[in-house]
C-alpha cells in the first residue's frame, strides 16, 4: 500500500479480553498506517452498554501498551475515554442521522424477536415482516430497520437495523458515523466485516457520505483457533491477558499471532508481522 492517507482507526470493542486475532488486526492497521503516513486514531465501540466492563476497557490501554502498538489519537486511559471520548459522547451525532432517515421516510419500526427470525427464516435472516405494519417509531422496545428493498445487499444485510431496541444506534450506522466524523479514509478489519462494509456503502450513499464511500478498506483473513474456529473474546486461551498470566512476553505473542497467520518467519513486533504477511 503507496497511498497516503489522513488517518486510520483501532475500534475494540470492550465487551470481553482482547485476543490474538485483536491483536493481528491491530498490528496491520498500524503496519498499514506507518507506510501511508497515516495517524492512528484508537477508538473504543461501547454502545452495547450491556456487555461494557471497566476491566475490558482497562484491558485494551494495558493490551496496546504492553504490545507496544502505537495511537496517535483518541483516549490514553480509562478516564480519558470516560471524559471524552466514549460514544455516548457522540449520540446526538447518532440521533441527528437517524432522524434524517426518519424524515426521508427510510425506516419502519420493528417488534419482531430473534426467537421470531428463527422461526421465519432458517439462518434468521429478515425478509421485510414488518415493512407494512405500521408499527409507530416511537414506541419504546421497537427497533428501526432501514427500508432496503430493492437493493443489492447480503441477505443478512436487509432491512438491517440501524436503531436498536435499546433506543441506542445500531453498529453499522454508528461505525459509519464515527468514520466519516474523524475523517477515517483507511479502514482495516476483518474478512467476517466485508458484508458490514456493504451495508454501510449502502447507508453512506443514502446520507450523502462521500468521504466514507472514497475512503480504502482493507479486508485481512482471521485467525482461526486449532479447531478451525474464529477467535472469540470467550475464547479464554488465546486472550492476551490469559497469555501474558502465563508468563509470554510481547516478542512470543508475536511469534504465537505469525505462526497462526501463516507467517514462514518469525515475527518479533507489529512492524515485522505486517511486512511479512503484506510483502508490497
Amino acid at each position: 500500500m503507496k497511498k497516503k492517507f489522513n488517518r486510520t482507526r483501532i475500534a475494540p470493542t470492550p465487551s470481553g479480553f482482547l485476543h490474538l486475532g485483536n491483536v493481528f488486526s491491530f498490528s496491520l492497521t498500524a503496519g498499514l498506517a506507518k507506510r501511508s503516513e497515516a495517524r492512528i486514531f484508537l477508538r473504543i465501540d461501547d454502545l452495547d452498554r450491556s456487555r461494557v466492563r471497566r476491566e475490558y476497557v482497562d484491558d485494551i490501554f494495558d493490551t496496546l501498551n504492553f504490545l507496544q502498538i502505537p495511537w496517535d489519537e483518541g483516549p490514553r486511559n480509562y478516564r480519558e475515554y470516560e471524559k471524552e471520548y466514549s460514544q455516548e459522547h457522540r449520540l446526538a451525532l447518532y440521533d441527528d442521522a437517524l432522524q434524517r432517515l426518519r424524515r426521508d421516510g427510510r425506516v419502519f419500526a420493528c417488534d419482531c424477536s430473534r426467537a421470531l427470525l428463527l422461526n421465519r427464516h432458517p439462518a434468521g435472516f429478515y425478509t421485510g415482516y414488518c415493512k407494512h405494519r405500521g408499527l409507530p417509531l416511537d414506541v419504546p422496545g421497537y427497533a428501526w430497520r432501514l427500508d432496503t428493498t430493492g437493493s443489492a445487499l447480503p441477505p443478512g444485510m436487509q432491512y438491517m437495523v440501524v436503531r436498536k431496541r435499546d433506543g441506542f444506534p445500531a453498529y453499522q450506522l454508528a461505525s459509519l458515523l464515527d468514520d466519516v466524523y474523524y475523517d477515517v479514509d483507511l479502514i482495516v478489519r476483518g474478512d467476517d466485516l466485508y458484508e458490514s462494509t456493504r451495508a454501510q456503502h449502502y447507508l453512506a450513499q443514502i446520507l450523502g457520505y462521500e468521504s466514507f464511500l472514497s475512503a480504502e478498506v482493507y479486508h485481512h483473513p482471521l485467525l482461526k483457533a486449532d479447531d478451525k474456529e474464529k477467535l472469540s473474546k470467550s475464547a479464554g486461551a488465546t486472550s492476551i491477558q490469559y497469555l501474558r498470566k502465563q508468563g509470554a512476553s510481547p516478542e512470543e505473542i508475536y511469534r504465537k499471532v505469525g505462526q497462526m497467520a501463516g507467517l514462514q518467519v518469525p515475527v518479533d513486533n507489529w512492524k515485522q508481522l505486517t511486512d511479512a504477511f503484506i510483502k508490497n
